[in-house]
């Protein structure tokens, strides 16, 4: 098949308009169609349904669209590999990791790492969706627990523990408990159970859960939980990197936490010669020595 139909293709599947691909591909609207109709003879099919509100896929266009854009996504890295074969230290690095631990730890910290390599372009994605890295959703990814995904260099980072934390207001006002069963007499501020990212520290923390409070308040991450925190909501289940960054917050029971969370960084096999991987990696581990509370991992695994 003609590699230019097929990127044309590519392009007009993305969008869904022969008008809007033409502007980006710089082509008038008449020889993207005519691209399309050429392309559609060729292989004997109908690639796109035609209505009033735009192109929509057939069956085969689907099955073409599957392809071009696994072919695509080998272009992107084949790209990232060539250019990260110069010197220097720029260009796009997409980054994923939870909201909470992207608000609360690595926002913070980025600024060091702009101030080694002022010409790089971070895209932090934060949410709790896993993205698929070998699909290049993302390059890099640190995640609270083992990636499970082939063909990934993973290298564990540090430990975190979930904690409980109030502020001095809210302690004030509502007395500070001396043991773990004094906490149903306070409102817990927590993730759900259900979390994606509570793992590790589910049985303690459902242990907290299930007690007889008379009051509640669930979010679905981290972030939300530190912002109710700080407004004398309740006390909050929160990892213990949380402390670094606000010290007006204090630990409520200090002989209490979950199991040990693992963090997780991980990128595909094809960018372990990254120049912005490598920059990206060995600053997140420096941050963490700078801490004394977290251990740097020593290696990493396939």
């Amino acid at each position: 098949m003609d590699w230019d139909k097929l990127r044309i293709f590519h392009a007009v599947a993305d969008i869904g308009s022969l008008t809007h691909a033409g502007d980006i591909l710089h082509l008038s609207q008449s020889a993207v169609s005519r691209q399309i109709r050429a392309l559609e003879e060729s292989l004997n099919v109908t690639l796109f349904h035609r209505h009033a509100r735009g192109l929509i896929l057939t069956e085969q266009g689907e099955l073409l669209y599957d392809a071009t854009s696994h072919m695509s996504k080998r272009l992107e890295t084949a790209e990232a590999r060539i250019r990260d074969s110069e010197d220097g230290v720029f260009g796009e690095l997409r980054v994923t990791t939870t909201t909470g631990f992207g608000t609360l730890w690595l926002a913070p910290r980025i600024g060091n790492l702009y101030r080694q390599y002022p010409d790089l372009q971070i895209d932090l994605i934060l949410e709790e969706r896993v993205l698929d890295l070998p699909m290049r959703e993302a390059d890099v990814a640190i995640r609270m627990k083992e990636p499970s995904q082939a063909d990934l260099v993973r290298r564990r980072l540090m430990n975190v523990n979930m904690r409980l934390y109030a502020t001095p207001e809210y302690l004030r006002e509502h007395g500070e408990p001396k043991t773990f069963a004094e906490l149903k007499d306070h409102r817990i501020v927590s993730q759900s159970l259900n979390a994606r990212q509570v793992n590790e520290s589910v049985s303690w923390l459902r242990e907290l859960m299930e007690m007889d409070h008379p009051s509640q308040l669930t979010l679905n991450n981290y972030f939300g939980v530190l912002q109710a925190v700080l407004h004398h909501v309740g006390i909050g289940v929160l990892p213990d990197y949380v402390i670094d960054e606000v010290p007006e917050i204090v630990r409520v029971l200090p002989e209490d936490e979950s199991k040990v969370i693992p963090v997780f960084l991980a990128f595909p096999e094809e960018l372990r010669h990254s120049k912005r991987v490598q920059a990206f990696r060995d600053f997140v581990l420096d941050e963490i020595r700078k801490n004394k509370r977290h251990t740097a991992a020593s290696s990493e695994v396939i």
